[in-house]
């Protein structure tokens, strides 16, 4: 998950992944809108692969990169566990000094 974490770090990858859910795309596609060169483009796409975000798949003429959801799942999943967590925290901590400032005021009347 580390690796998931890593390469969503990165504006130019997160543009690629949204880019990939629309659809599958050549790395010459991919690197359209970006003032970098194909190679710059062709790092980004190693680090992505590497934490399982993309694939590439072949075909007769090209590798064209498809976008692989199911690291980017867990890792939701990990931030919404995570989430509920300091939620439930914050809501425990609210409570708590709720009951001190209600205790207070029934101190000093």
């Amino acid at each position: 998950m580390s690796l998931v974490f890593s390469a969503l770090a990165d504006p130019t990858r997160r543009a690629i992944l949204e880019r990939l859910a629309h659809g599958e795309a050549t790395v010459n596609e991919l690197a359209e809108p970006f003032a970098m060169t194909q190679q710059a483009v062709s790092k980004h796409l190693k680090v992505l692969e590497r934490a399982r975000l993309i694939s590439r798949t072949r075909t007769a003429q090209s590798r064209p990169c498809v976008l692989d959801t199911e690291h980017l799942d867990v890792a939701a999943g990990w931030i919404a566990r995570h989430r509920q967590i300091w939620a439930d925290r914050h809501d425990r901590l609210d409570a708590h000094l709720t009951a001190l400032r209600n205790q207070d005021e029934e101190t000093t009347r």
